[in-house]
């Protein structure tokens, strides 16, 4: 039945790789099931047959699907059915789209799908990677027209060797995660995220991967040898050779005239009329060909901007080769946020908000990978108005989904751990200017709301990007390119990290890779500009984190209890956690493993539900000092609760400094006292004092009698007592 059933093995980073094809989805143009270890991913590749009219591009689009039976799980939702992608799915449909992109002929405009559907996941091994070779697979199986075959693989780094496709447990301890697509001679797309990992350990990272790569790509190439198609003719898009010259020689003058300029705004209201001029000579002389004359300005206005940066060192704004545009930062622009910091680099300008919560408000997901959670958030907006232009708000793109995980992942590394800040943080980036390089101002952006936001971490990051153009084999980078220079020039390499190292990084590519020298290059000028952003532009405005957090942002405590406590504090049906959240004003949550994170806008407040939760969990000792509420009245004294189900006794002849003749004329029902703990009898019951709780922290002295001696300690408060003021 399957005749043209065939499978391709080989062994991949010390696991079974096994490619098979011929059996399912033989309607596409190419498709294959990968099996990686137990992880299994179907990819299918089709074309249209006619190119799609009026686009000036190469339509392709590629699906990542993550199959929540894949590892299990029912989806949560009403209909239990997957939605809308992940994030994690959209970043990784960006990552195979990134190499494979390039490698299409760019004349094409036949509509190319690429679908990777997740089938069973082995945590072992990624389905991401096997997407990304089950996708070059296909394709170069297909007949349609790529120029591949290309290889992606995972490089973790632990004690200083690097691992190639690192298991599960192995990414957890690694200090890097890079993922390196290549050619069978080139690099062709990186991703990173790294614990500040120095430049020249990334750089032997990458290499290490691009080697690993070249053993599946020589395993492809067999199989394409063995069984793949014939590539199908399309109908070229490109514009005849004399429409081209000749759209060049009318326009190339007055193109360069309109590009001469560091303002995007007036470069764009100099090319309107030379638009509309060539279209009055040239729509009549080429009827019904609009998007081709278009094309030829775009070529043009391509060929000038090369040939400046190739034969001239010219940028179209002046700048020289590694020079920076002008910067600026500010911090402290919103009074009511938690935190606020704009970044500005030339007409490109980021406002980012820090915004800080309990630990409970995490983001939860409900995914196929091991990220169930994560604290550190970052959202980023590209509005319209950005760039001038007017179009309704829709929520985010697949764009800025990608430019917010490269911030986010840029400044995780320096986030401080739960233990020592127990908040969940959001940022979100405002790009309210666009002229290229806004995932790279976010970063900055990020770095000074964090610190004015108080949040203590480990060291600054800042982010740039390094442009690249190629002309055979000559080829120069430049610092911090603009719009322009992304748009015609052949990468955009971002780099963001912290003086020490490297914290992320996201290349693009128009051309099918990079050679050692151009990422050896870039990494350096990277590095040398992001010391200058931070030294010379970030740091004099904030040179450290503020010592307090705004006063609006909530005021978290949390603490370590036993775990066979956990159940007191929270007491049957939550009644106890409820009163003490009430009672206090407070919010609070308890993790299996004993921890308590507690949070309020009032520090008191938050102080007074610790010590509750800490006087549950702990026995009260003889010494200790608590805040109780008065709960009865009885001729002999007054029974105090200093924490839900712990109540004692204080005697009236231990209820004021002075003499009290009636429990009343000190105390009523509901009134909260602070009260020292005298005794716990071999009952377990409370004797308390008010009278010596007072002696001792507010200093009073009893009638007819000398101010005691108070000890050089300051007494022995207990574990989770209250503490005095002046301590406080």
């Amino acid at each position: 039945m399957f005749e043209n059933f065939k499978v391709y093995e080989t062994e991949f980073a010390g696991r079974p790789l096994k490619i098979e094809t011929g059996k399912m989805a033989q309607l596409a143009n190419g498709s294959c099931l990968v099996r990686y270890g137990e992880t299994c991913v179907h990819v299918a590749v089709t074309a249209a047959a006619k190119p799609r009219d009026g686009v000036d591009f190469f339509p392709l689009s590629v699906d990542f699907e993550e199959k929540l039976y894949s590892v299990g799980k029912i989806p949560g939702s009403y209909t239990k059915r997957e939605g809308r992608p992940s994030d994690k799915a959209i970043l990784v449909s960006r990552v195979i789209d990134r190499p494979i992109r390039p490698l299409f002929p760019k004349d094409m405009r036949n509509d190319v799908s690429v679908v990777c559907t997740v089938m069973s996941v082995d945590p072992d091994c990624q389905p991401e990677i096997a997407a990304m070779i089950g996708t070059s697979f296909a394709l170069s199986i297909s007949d349609i027209p790529w120029n591949g075959p290309i290889s992606g693989v995972s490089v973790g780094l632990i004690d200083g060797e690097f691992i190639i496709n690192p298991t599960k447990k192995q990414r957890e301890l690694s200090q890097m995660a890079v993922t390196v697509a290549s050619t069978d001679s080139r690099i062709a797309m990186i991703e990173a995220g790294a614990n500040i990992v120095p430049d020249d350990v990334m750089y032997n990272g990458i290499m290490a991967g691009h080697e690993a790569n070249q053993k599946i790509i020589e395993f492809i190439k067999q199989a394409q040898r063995e069984i793949g198609k014939p590539k199908f003719e399309y109908p070229s898009n490109k514009p005849a050779k004399e429409m081209f010259e000749g759209i060049r020689d009318f326009a190339i003058e007055d193109i360069k005239l309109a590009l001469d300029t560091d303002d995007k705004k007036v470069r764009d209201e100099r090319l309107k009329p030379i638009y509309e001029a060539v279209h009055e000579k040239f729509d009549e002389i080429y009827p019904d060909s609009e998007a081709k004359i278009d094309e030829c300005l775009y070529l043009t206005q391509k060929t000038v901007v090369r040939r400046w940066l190739l034969d001239e060192q010219k940028r179209v704004d002046g700048r020289g080769m590694d020079e920076i545009r002008p910067l600026a930062a500010e911090v402290s622009l919103l009074p009511r946020v938690h935190g606020s910091g704009m970044f500005t680099r030339g007409q490109t300008q980021v406002l980012t908000v820090a915004t800080l919560g309990p630990v409970n408000e995490q983001q939860n997901f409900d995914g196929i990978d091991d990220e169930e959670s994560k604290r550190y958030i970052h959202h980023y907006n590209f509005p319209s108005y950005s760039v001038g232009e007017t179009k309704p708000s829709r929520g985010p793109g697949r764009r800025e989904i990608g430019h917010g995980a490269l911030a986010e992942r840029a400044l995780v590394p320096v986030i401080p751990p739960v233990e020592e800040f127990p908040y969940t943080m959001r940022l979100v980036s405002e790009v309210l200017s666009s002229n290229g390089s806004t995932s790279q101002g976010s970063i900055c952006g990020s770095t000074l709301a964090l610190m004015d936001a108080g949040v203590p971490i480990k060291a600054p990051v800042a982010g740039i990007s390094c442009g690249l153009i190629t002309e055979g084999d000559r080829w120069m980078t430049m610092v911090d390119i603009q719009g322009l220079e992304d748009f015609f020039g052949d990468m955009d390499f971002k780099v963001a990290g912290t003086h020490e190292g490297i914290t992320a990084i996201q290349m693009d590519l128009k051309i099918s890779g990079l050679t050692p020298e151009m990422i050896k290059e870039a990494l350096y000028k990277t590095h040398k500009a992001r010391d200058y952003i931070l030294d010379d532009i970030m740091l004099p405005v904030i040179p450290e984190p503020r010592k307090e957090l705004s006063k609006y942002a909530p005021k978290m405590l949390s603490t370590i209890i036993p775990v066979d406590k956990i159940r007191e504090v929270i007491g049957s049906g939550g009644k106890v956690i409820q009163k003490i959240c009430a009672e206090c004003d407070v919010k609070m949550d308890i993790e299996e493993d004993g921890h308590v994170y507690i949070s309020g806008i009032d520090l008191d407040n938050c102080k007074r539900a610790l010590g509750i939760v800490e006087t549950i969990a702990h026995d009260p000792e003889p010494g200790a000092i608590y805040k109780g509420k008065v709960t009865r009245i009885m001729d002999f004294g007054a029974f105090v609760e200093i924490a839900p189900g712990k109540e004692g006794l204080c005697h009236i002849s231990q209820l004021d400094v002075k003499r009290t003749e009636k429990v009343t004329d000190v105390v009523n029902v509901g009134d909260i006292v602070i009260v020292k703990v005298l005794e716990v009898d071999d009952k377990g019951r409370l004797n308390l004092s008010r009278r010596e709780a007072l002696i001792e922290v507010e200093g009073l002295t009893p009638e007819n009698e000398l101010p005691p001696r108070r000890p050089s300690n300051g007494g022995n408060r207990g574990k989770g007592g209250f503490r005095p003021k002046n301590n406080q």
